[in-house]
């Protein structure tokens, strides 16, 4: 156990949490909706600190983040938990466990993760597969740590944290890609059990902090597919930056939404087509092959990345600019640039 950041000790040993949106009031002795930060005897404590649950070496690409050091990998991990109650989570496996009923995970310290980072030969620690914001104790310890060891930080979020969480993190991550799943506040309540405000917000926030920001869309068939819904999604993040790369991925059926279709390919390519109306000037389709997976220069629309699955062919960059016209391409492309 680790005594939680961000919360506020109350009368008769209540608490209040600020790390995420939920902004729980937590009574002596029980937990936040995330099930894994519990208030023993009117002191906060993250019950998943150091716990592991996943560790792996994955491709940047498979965040999805496609213009933060391309062709490099991250070291992935997570804890348990969550506070999204997403019906249709791929991860659900770990997302869904909490510590009401148990312990899950393997101990570990934050020196550790970052020295595995580093023999792996990893540019990057990814905070992923489950949410890291309630996990926030442990990976403000290990980022930290990371950038004393000259390693980036990534944040692979549902953005539902507090501005107080995204100054505090700030400092030591560099990049984040953010799941944008509904453009609807009514969707998000039934599906996750959350709002769409505050996700809206962190994506304001993280660009504004200079984090660079992807977003990711999950387009699930008779959910958020219509172009009403996917217009919104575009026109948003073209508001925040046209910059801003967008990853419309294609669903498959897990967890509790087993019996709904696949996307079709159909319903991507609409997205697209949205996006590149709306002004995005990088839209990537995921869990589809041959096609939306290589960046262009938004300049002279020259092919930049050439992608085959989460392999770079072809990469046309030089010192973050277009190597054709020169002109500056958003994102962080090669150590010089990011050091800039």
């Amino acid at each position: 156990m680790k005594e939680a950041l961000l919360y506020t000790p109350l009368e008769d040993k209540k608490v209040d949490c600020f790390l995420c949106a939920h902004k729980c009031r937590i009574q002596e002795g029980k937990f936040g909706f995330c099930g894994v930060r519990q208030n023993i005897r009117g002191v906060l404590y993250s019950r998943n600190y150091g716990r592991i649950v996943a560790a792996n070496i994955d491709p940047v690409e498979k965040k999805p983040l496609y213009h933060f050091f391309p062709g490099s990998t991250a070291f992935s991990i997570a804890c348990a938990g969550c506070n999204f109650r997403c019906a249709f989570c791929q991860n659900w496996q770990i997302s869904q466990l909490d510590f009401i009923d148990g312990e899950p995970g393997e101990p570990s310290t934050p020196d550790k993760i970052v020295t595995l980072a580093k023999e792996s030969g990893s540019r990057s620690i990814a905070y992923t597969y489950t949410e890291p914001t309630i996990y926030f104790e442990f990976a403000i310890e290990a980022c930290r740590l990371a950038k004393e060891e000259g390693l980036r930080n990534i944040f692979v979020t549902n953005g539902y944290m507090t501005p107080h969480a995204i100054s505090m993190i700030r400092p030591y991550l560099d990049a984040a890609n953010v799941d944008l799943k509904f453009f609807k506040d009514s969707s998000y309540k039934r599906v996750c059990a959350g709002h769409l405000a505050p996700v809206l917000e962190s994506i304001r926030l993280l660009k504004e902090a200079d984090v660079w920001t992807e977003v990711t869309t999950l387009v699930i068939p008779g959910e958020n597919d219509s172009s009403e819904e996917l217009s919104g999604i575009a026109d948003f993040i073209a508001s925040v930056g046209k910059d801003i790369p967008w990853h419309i991925s294609r669903f498959h059926p897990d967890y509790k939404f087993d019996r709904y279709d696949s996307t079709p390919e159909s319903t991507l390519k609409l997205a697209y087509d949205l996006g590149k109306k709306a002004g995005l000037y990088h839209i990537y389709a995921g869990n589809v092959y041959g096609w939306g997976q290589d960046t262009f220069c938004a300049s002279c629309k020259k092919l930049l990345v050439k992608r085959e699955g989460f392999e770079i062919a072809q990469l046309h960059v030089r010192q973050g600019k277009c190597a054709f016209c020169q002109a500056k391409l958003a994102g962080i492309f090669d150590i010089d640039s990011f050091r800039a």
